[in-house]
């Protein structure tokens, strides 16, 4: 019961945070998403991952899972309309910015700690392995 309770008390924290963090100043982004996504994870006592063997594993699987992505991408950029309607956006003020900095630690790191590790561990202690993952999906959606 008490794992239960655990549970929605960080799910009702990440839907809170959900609903917070458009108010946040996007000149402070990502500081204080990186500092809360940490914050709940170390809390949590939850595992990254970080660590070989996971490590190794994850990346993996990430680069399996992002090299059709980042080909289509690239292919994509052949096709003339495709080309055009990139021609027509408005890129933000520092693009290599938004794709080093603010992507990877303002969104990723936080929605992979809060949700993933955090969440997901607390929700697996919960309802085991199918319901936890089925709960930490719904939260996260």
């Amino acid at each position: 019961m008490r794992d239960k309770l655990r549970t929605a008390a960080l799910a009702a924290v990440l839907i809170g945070w959900s609903a917070t963090k458009p108010r946040i100043p996007l000149r402070w982004n990502p500081i204080p998403h990186a500092a809360f996504g940490t914050s709940v994870s170390v809390a949590s006592g939850a595992s990254h991952g970080l660590r070989p063997p996971e490590l190794w594993a994850g990346l993996r699987w990430g680069s399996a899972v992002a090299a059709p992505v980042v080909l289509a991408v690239a292919a994509g950029t052949v096709i003339r309309p495709v080309r055009a309607g990139m021609a027509e956006r408005t890129l933000p003020g520092s693009a290599g910015h938004w794709l080093l900095v603010r992507i990877p630690v303002g969104t990723v790191w936080t929605e992979e700690v809060t949700y993933r590790a955090a969440l997901g561990t607390a929700a697996r202690q919960a309802f085991g392995a199918p319901g936890g993952r089925l709960v930490a999906a719904a939260v996260f959606g």
